[in-house]
């Protein structure tokens, strides 16, 4: 097991531990020692086989043996019991938002409720609200959570179809007998929600194929598995499906199980408009359905296929019916941004807040991941459960970066943090730091963090107002909402959009798979408005720089170009496009 693993589990003992009513020190050590975890430097094995976890700090002798025996064992015995000693359901009510191990508890403990039917139930008898400590108002957001999870039970997160889908189709074009293989579906079109994962393949053995795929590692179970079809549950309960179709018909497979639904229904009609038949087997000379092979026309790639039908070729993000065939017919389809032409992201943490690592660690990692600039933005005052910034203790902290910068350019490395907040938008519009320190910053972003019950009149007047702030440089999370777990608050974007745009603001297209945000359907709006983008990671460790990928491929959905997106710009044009919103030039 590797750290992220092992913090993993012990976070889950942790909480098993609360809901039996252990001691809080000890359920709190749990935690404590998967945040020590997450943010080593090192692997987790190497320390383990070198016999130097006592080395570490707040890792004591029990924990200690539990980590070794899960690194090296990849089980752990104490764990089994302790999630054989509770009900099953409790852990899944964990999941329905609203909903902490010490309610559970109660739940449990008072009215015997063990999984999500009786929990509803109670609801709807008035039970819940009934128990100290609930109440109307709670019984009617656990309600409320109990049917969103159930609304996105079968939904997943696009990171984590990607981080099993990768490992699958690398395994698939290493096999002697695939000619050509892609994934297709809603993964291919980069939507921030999947319900599945497709992957297609060509080939002359089929069977062959359908065998290896079937026995591939990280895959649970085998749900259907036929001469050329075969569908799988993967880690996370995942559904895959894999079709092998010939060569001579990837191409037009390829197409259609990549969709949309709506694009492939204008793709069908144009082709009826010409005369001819599209479907998942071909493009055929014919006035009706048919799989006629005499009457295909031949096309070797997509590519082919949209020049038949007398388009540019679309970015498979962009088939969505929401434009692209006005700009394929004109060849006015843009050049998509590509994410290795991001230079660094604005919007990232350290542990001065709620990130895992120190300003030099974070330096010495993203420069050597190529990148031009980084910049701090940690937590404003306000947000206290992120361990936010004093000013004091921000103004300590632009010392720091200042002298680390010095380093780096005394040792000409062409690399260099830049300072910032992300401030908190407190009611009404006022930030979380006056304007005389924001303005010692090189950058500023505003993010709302509290407050999100107001209705979309009041957060849409708070977010507008921050945009008006000329010491704020963008927006950030404009919707603050968590996929698969918590609804955005109520805003008017299109007004928030066009205030950006009055006042020079940017907005941030959050990278973390859980926000993506702003959504991509709203960027074709704000390119239109010249309002610019800025793809940012929302950092908390290392590992997360990765978000600037999710992010670069949620803003080719939304029509960005690099033009289009501030931070592929070089230091030096950065820090002006930074200072032109405070009508200021340094020299």
């Amino acid at each position: 097991m590797n750290k992220d693993q092992v913090a993993q589990i012990l976070v889950e003992i942790g909480t098993l531990l609360e809901l039996k009513g252990e001691n809080p020190f000890k359920t709190r050590a749990y935690l404590n020692v998967a945040r020590t975890l997450e943010s080593l430097s090192e692997p987790i094995e190497r320390i383990v086989s070198e016999n130097r976890l006592g080395e570490i700090k707040g890792i004591g002798e029990a924990i200690q043996k539990k980590i070794t025996e899960l690194v090296t064992t990849g089980r752990l015995e104490y764990y089994e019991e302790l999630k054989a000693s509770l009900p099953e359901g409790l852990l899944v009510m964990l999941t329905v938002p609203g909903l902490g191990p010490k309610k559970v508890k109660a739940l449990y403990e008072k009215l015997g409720i063990t999984g999500l039917d009786e929990l509803e139930m109670a609801c709807n008898e008035g039970k819940v609200a009934a128990l100290d400590g609930f109440g109307e108002k709670t019984q009617q957001k656990i309600c409320e959570g109990i049917q969103f999870r159930r609304t996105y039970a079968s939904r997943h997160l696009l990171s984590d179809a990607l981080l099993l889908a990768e490992p699958i189709l690398d395994d698939l074009r290493q096999h002697p007998d695939v000619i050509r293989c892609s994934t297709a579906g809603s993964l291919r079109r980069f939507k921030e929600i999947v319900g599945d994962v497709d992957f297609l393949v060509s080939s002359k053995n089929p069977a062959e194929v359908i065998e290896y795929f079937t026995t591939l590692p990280g895959i649970l179970s085998i749900s259907a598995k036929g001469d050329t079809k075969a569908s799988v549950v993967l880690e996370g309960g995942i559904q895959a499906d894999l079709r092998v179709v010939t060569d001579a018909e990837f191409p037009f497979a390829l197409a259609y199980f990549t969709g949309s639904k709506e694009h492939n229904i204008v793709m069908r009609q144009r082709a009826i408009q010409r005369g001819l038949r599209l479907n998942e087997y071909g493009l055929f000379k014919s006035d009706a359905e048919t799989r006629d092979p005499a009457l295909l026309v031949t096309c070797q790639t997509e590519e082919e296929l949209f020049s038949r039908l007398d388009l540019a070729y679309v970015p498979p993000e962009l088939r969505e019916d929401q434009g692209e065939f006005l700009a394929a017919e004109q060849n006015d389809l843009p050049r998509l941004l590509e994410w290795t032409e991001l230079k660094g992201s604005l919007h990232n943490h350290s542990n001065w807040s709620d990130g895992r690592n120190s300003l030099e660690e974070i330096a010495t990692q993203m420069r050597e991941l190529g990148c031009a600039y980084w910049a701090i933005t940690d937590h404003s005052k306000s947000s206290f459960q992120a361990n936010g910034l004093q000013p004091e203790r921000l103004l300590q902290q632009l010392q720091e970066i200042a002298s680390l910068n010095q380093r780096l350019a005394d040792e000409e490395i062409d690399f260099r943090l830049l300072t910032g907040t992300e401030v908190d938008i407190l009611n009404e519009g006022r930030l979380d730091f006056d304007d005389e320190l924001l303005q010692k910053l090189d950058v500023v972003v505003a993010s709302i963090h509290q407050g999100f019950t107001q209705s979309e009149a009041e957060t849409t007047k708070r977010l507008i107002r921050a945009a008006e702030n000329p010491f704020v440089h963008m927006l950030g999370h404009l919707t603050g909402r968590l996929l698969l777990e918590r609804e955005p608050y109520k805003v008017n974007q299109h007004a928030v959009i066009d205030a950006c745009a009055e006042t020079g603001t940017w907005i941030e297209l959050n990278g973390s798979p859980l926000r993506l945000d702003m959504d991509w359907r709203l960027w074709h709006y704000a390119k239109e408005k010249g309002v610019k983008c800025v793809v940012n990671c929302d950092a908390h460790r290392f590992e997360h720089a990765g978000y600037l990928r999710l992010g670069a491929g949620m803003a080719r959905k939304g029509w960005l170009t690099k033009t289009d997106v501030v931070n592929t710009q070089s230091l030096d044009s950065l820090r002006l496009a930074l200072q032109k919103k405070r009508g200021l030039r340094r020299s």
